[in-house]
């Protein structure tokens, strides 16, 4: 069976909800730093990443320097090296050009729905890939341009619970990883969550937000395959 870019976008269609509600709040926050609707649709498109774009409306209200600005960005998003490396060999016999499209677009979201569909032993290529991409993508900036559109009229997008649609996205992406990878344990899943859990709130006393979660998230990955490995040995 052949995937076909069709395929990908009825994938994303489950996280739809999180990035509509997560986009308009960042448009409403975006709208709020003095940044005008035309701005604010570039930095979704350009940016593509909404806890950085979160990030940066903040830090324009307190007059950051742009270096400061930049760095901080980067650190919030160098996750993405690890989401990389992860779905990099799977499109390896395919074209640069199509694992450049595959990589800039990636995004927790899609990079969690292709893991799902790894584990399940689906077939992905880049048409699929290409598909849930863009389906996000086109969703996000749309939903940031509704969210400054709509900014002067919703002072406070945590009201309407707009804040935790993306918790709530990844609680029911999270959910499904559980039950549907029929190839791993539940308890060996739960001791790689606990792992990643118990690492976190042991590294953010001591290290930046960003850093806990890369090397919580590499601690977990790697004691997952020693247990994976281990299993497979007996």
């Amino acid at each position: 069976m052949t995937l076909a870019f069709k395929d990908g976008v009825h994938a994303c269609i489950p996280t739809l909800l999180g990035y509509i509600g997560i986009g308009i709040a960042a448009g409403v926050i975006d709208k709020s730093a003095n940044l005008s609707i035309l701005e604010v649709t570039l930095l979704a498109m350009i940016v593509y990443a909404g806890a950085a774009q979160f990030i940066i409306a903040g830090l324009m209200m307190v007059a950051t320097p742009v270096s400061a600005v930049i760095f901080t960005v980067f650190l919030v998003n160098s996750r993405h090296f690890l989401m990389s490396m992860a779905t990099a060999p799977i499109f390896r016999q395919y074209s640069l050009l199509n694992n450049i499209g595959i990589g800039s677009l990636l995004t927790d979201e899609s990079f969690a729905v292709a893991m799902t569909a790894i584990s399940n032993k689906v077939p992905i290529n880049p048409p699929w890939m290409h598909g849930l991409n863009l389906t996000a993508y086109l969703t996000w900036v749309l939903s940031c341009l509704m969210g400054a559109l709509i900014g002067q009229w919703l002072p406070d997008p945590a009201l309407f619970g707009l804040d935790y649609a993306l918790v709530a996205m990844f609680i029911g992406l999270l959910y499904l990883q559980l039950i549907s990878d029929k190839t791993k344990k539940i308890k060996n899943k739960i001791t790689a969550m606990l792992t990643v859990s118990i690492m976190l709130v042991l590294l953010l006393r001591f290290i930046s937000v960003e850093l806990a979660i890369l090397i919580s998230t590499f601690i977990g990955c790697c004691l997952g395959i020693l247990v994976e490995g281990k299993n497979d040995n007996v």
